[in-house]
């Protein structure tokens, strides 16, 4: 694995949150690692769950509907929408927590964001920045473990990177 680390930013005063991570890959096969999802089924989930898709429409007004599956096999839903795409470069979105058909969960928060892709010297940069609606909602975020979850989860793509599967 490389030394790469995934960095995590909370800034409660603009209320957001900014993960960063340098992957030592080619920006399509980053790129891909997050638009397709077959591939996002295999890393998005921080182990022991697994995302798992039921829908997927990777277009400006599309969205990605999947489920975190547990060891028990217990799901949890999101859904992301997708709010404009500039291929290879960023994905304006809207990310929530929802049931299983889509609609929003409203007892927990809603992020507003921006992915962006950048080639480096030696692969990819991929920042990733959530705003939301209250100092709360970042609170709520970090107390169900988003830091440790995302950290893994891009620790994954890295190993799915390496081996080359992408």
């Amino acid at each position: 694995m490389s030394n790469n680390k995934t960095q995590v930013v909370k800034d409660l005063k603009e209320k957001s949150i900014l993960v960063s991570r340098e992957f030592n890959a080619p920006l399509e096969n980053v790129w891909r690692a997050y638009t397709e999802k077959e591939l996002l089924d295999q890393w998005w989930g921080p182990q022991p769950w697994r995302a798992e898709t039921k829908t997927m429409n990777f277009s400006p007004g599309g969205y990605w509907l999947y489920a975190m599956v547990g060891p028990e096999g217990e799901k949890h839903w999101a859904r992301m929408n997708y709010i404009n795409i500039d291929p290879q470069k960023s994905i304006q979105l809207e990310d929530l927590f929802s049931d299983e058909n889509g609609k929003t969960n409203s007892d927990l928060p809603v992020s507003k964001g921006s992915m962006t892709f950048t080639k480096t010297a030696n692969g990819t940069k991929v920042e990733f920045k959530m705003t939301y609606a209250k100092e709360e909602d970042v609170q709520k975020m970090i107390e169900m473990g988003f830091e440790q979850g995302i950290t893994i989860c891009f620790d994954q793509l890295e190993t799915l990177l390496e081996k080359q599967l992408v």
